[in-house]
């Protein structure tokens, strides 16, 4: 018999809570067993969708509705959501009535917010750690307003990389660190992926900005479809993600020839931006995804592991392409990562926890205190970092503060 809980699916092996929509009454919580932690459901919190403001020290302050003063869209940016299927039904149940499975904290990770960012609304999608110990944030600040800065190992700011450079980032997404120091940041509103140096100067653009379309290497057509996040093969090489689910437009059939396929997929490049292969989501099914929120590289054999965010699940293939295998899970698959040890973890987005995980994807540890503003938790735990020590550093989508997190000593 096949078991749902939230948007997936999986068998009654894998999981609790999927044992508990099994009974007639659904329960609201369960204890630990077979190496998981115990679970419990825990409700939404309103999402501020970045018009907060942080104080030091991480206190923060939503804007009410009446001060806010949002900005249009720009020419080229993606559209809402409108015409494809995962768009999801307009009187549908919202996300904000939704109970979010939770997992009891075991590890003893405390939480602080060492970061004075600079002022201003804009949520915190991604951050990044570079060899030296320096921490790239990336900042859905208004325009006009520096969204990339770097802070040294003593949290000290040391650059904000200016729009003159990198342009407005309409949708700020994803930011990864490569082997030399270069910053990689997608905007998934504008359709580009950029790297740059340790110093911040422009090296590649990927992408045109404001042209969302397919990557036909054959016609020599180079463009990006919403691209959210960036991972490193073991030889420098580079996985583009493209594809945001219930917030991607359908652009299958659009009037722009060079847009047709309006499909998630995995772009495959090498350091310098040329083109290796790609591969389709295309559909619903095993192997297949409509989502590539999370996207990360094992470092031990280097599969690529895929966050299918809407449908709950990760899929798996490996460098080439090939499909390997399905890890259903219950929480938003939102962001993938490996720990030092090479262990992998998932953030679970509005959920709002870090999970640790078994490569067969059960869930053995937990960090964060779920949905909302206060100490430990999150609008949406999203693209994060760990250090040497095994601590983890996170921006919040939604809020504007980063978190570290410190692993207990040992």
């Amino acid at each position: 018999m096949k078991l749902r809980i939230l948007a997936g699916a999986a068998t009654a092996a894998l999981c609790l809570p999927l044992l508990a929509m099994a009974q007639t009454k659904p329960a609201t919580e369960g204890p630990a067993a077979n190496g998981q932690p115990a679970w419990f459901l825990q409700g939404s919190f309103p999402d501020p969708t970045g018009w907060t403001l942080v104080s030091p020290g991480g206190k923060v302050d939503v804007i009410p509705r009446e001060k806010r003063t949002p900005q249009p869209p720009p020419p080229g940016s993606a559209p809402p959501c409108e015409k494809s299927p995962v768009c999801g039904r307009k009187n549908g149940k919202a996300r904000g009535a939704m109970m979010r499975v939770q997992w009891k904290q075991t590890m003893g990770y405390n939480f602080t917010y060492p970061y004075d960012l600079p002022a201003g609304p804009g949520g915190v999608p991604s951050v990044a750690l570079d060899s030296k110990g320096n921490l790239w944030v990336f900042k859905r600040s208004p325009a006009g307003v520096n969204q990339l800065m770097k802070f040294d190992a003593n949290r000290k700011l040391i650059l904000q990389v200016p729009e003159s450079v990198i342009t407005h980032q309409d949708k700020a997404h994803g930011m990864a660190v490569d082997a030399e120091d270069n910053v990689w940041i997608t905007d998934a509103g504008m359709a580009t992926v950029k790297k740059l140096s340790p110093e911040g100067k422009l090296l590649l653009t990927i992408g045109e900005r404001g042209h969302r379309g397919d990557w036909v290497e054959e016609k020599g057509q180079r463009l990006l479809w919403q691209p959210v996040m960036v991972a490193f093969g073991r030889q420098g090489d580079v996985y583009i993600a493209e594809g945001h689910a219930n917030e991607s437009p359908n652009d299958v059939g659009s009037p722009d020839p060079a847009n047709q396929e309006g499909v998630a997929r995995i772009i495959h490049v090498d350091k310098n931006g040329k083109f290796l292969g790609q591969w389709f989501g295309n559909e619903v099914g095993n192997g297949k995804f409509d989502s590539t929120h999370a996207l990360a590289v094992d470092p031990t054999n280097g599969d690529v592991w895929i966050g299918d965010r809407e449908q709950y699940r990760i899929v798996i293939y490996n460098s080439q392409g090939e499909f390997l295998r399905v890890l259903p899970m219950h929480n938003l698959v939102c962001a993938l990562n490996f720990d030092p040890q090479g262990n992998p973890w998932m953030a679970s987005g509005q959920d709002g926890q870090f999970l640790k995980l078994t490569r067969d994807g059960k869930v053995v540890g937990a960090i964060g205190n779920g949905m909302g503003i206060g100490e430990g938790q999150f609008i949406e735990a999203s693209y994060w970092v760990f250090d040497k020590q095994g601590n983890l550093y996170a921006g919040d989508t939604s809020v504007g503060r980063v978190t570290k997190m410190t692993a207990p000593r040992r």
